[in-house]
């Protein structure tokens, strides 16, 4: 039965590759990390040093292993205004602890470097192309998107995102809240109205610099084991949608719709 229901997932997320194949991992997942230019060096280094002790804690080895296949395949990748390119950490299978220290090893010895401007949805384009393209298929795919300002570069936020959630690509969000970006619009609201998508979506805040580790790994822990994090009842609020629009400005250009 369990197998019945991870064959029907991966076909919702991807129905032309779940006709040619079962799925081969339980999660294609991409780790997509701000390091834009309100990101100081401090913050960016406790970032990834809060990735790095995820993918070496045990609780994250056991929640790969927990899966139907107990493999994922995961990317990693650091953007601003645009995306750096050399701190792509190419995909790899995740199946045990060696796997995973692996991985993490790649990352440690990336340099860390923050970026002036805030692209999330260069973000979002250049983590699509990831998923859309590896040699992996996943009854599920997930893009996981850090972020502390809004989208103020590149195309607009709803055309990349709309691009990545048609497609299947689930996106959550880790909303850095330790320099609150002053604005109209609450950055936790834009992003749940405007960034994240998808089913069983959620965004995590991180408010202090020491709660980036903690926030980290209970993220990739409910990606990887497919939960959701518990809702809290809260009153319902009277306002008008978010408009996504806020903080962006359009280039001159107009970047090309994705293609296969």
């Amino acid at each position: 039965m369990f197998r019945v229901l991870v064959l029907i997932l991966a076909f919702v997320a991807n129905p032309s590759r779940a006709a040619a194949a079962p799925p081969d991992v339980d999660l294609e997942l991409v780790l997509a990390v701000d390091t834009s230019g309100s990101i100081d060096i401090g913050e960016a280094r406790v970032q990834r040093l809060g990735y790095l002790e995820t993918l070496r804690h045990p609780d994250f080895i056991n929640a790969v292993k927990s899966g139907y296949l107990g493999r994922i395949a995961i990317g990693y990748f650091e953007w601003g205004g645009k995306v750096n390119e050399s701190s792509v950490v190419a995909w790899q299978v995740i199946e045990d602890a060696k796997d995973a220290e692996a991985f993490a090893a790649k990352l440690e010895a990336r340099p860390i470097a923050t970026r002036h401007g805030t692209s999330i949805s260069s973000a979002i384009r250049f983590g699509t192309r990831l998923i859309e393209t590896n040699a992996y298929f996943g009854a599920r795919r997930i893009l996981d998107l850090s972020g502390d300002g809004f989208n103020n570069t590149g195309l607009p936020i709803a055309v990349a995102r709309n691009d990545a959630l048609a497609r299947g690509i689930v996106i959550n969000g880790l909303v850095i809240l330790i320099r609150p970006t002053v604005s109209t619009v609450p950055l936790e609201r834009y992003y749940a109205e405007c960034v994240i998508g998808g089913p069983g979506s959620f965004m995590i805040p991180v408010r202090n610099v020491e709660d980036f580790a903690s926030a980290v790994r209970q993220k990739l822990l409910l990606e990887v084991g497919g939960l959701t994090p518990s809702l809290t009842a809260q009153p319902a609020a009277m306002h008008a949608p978010v408009d996504c629009r806020v903080g962006e400005k359009y280039p001159s250009f107009v970047e090309p719709a994705f293609r296969n």
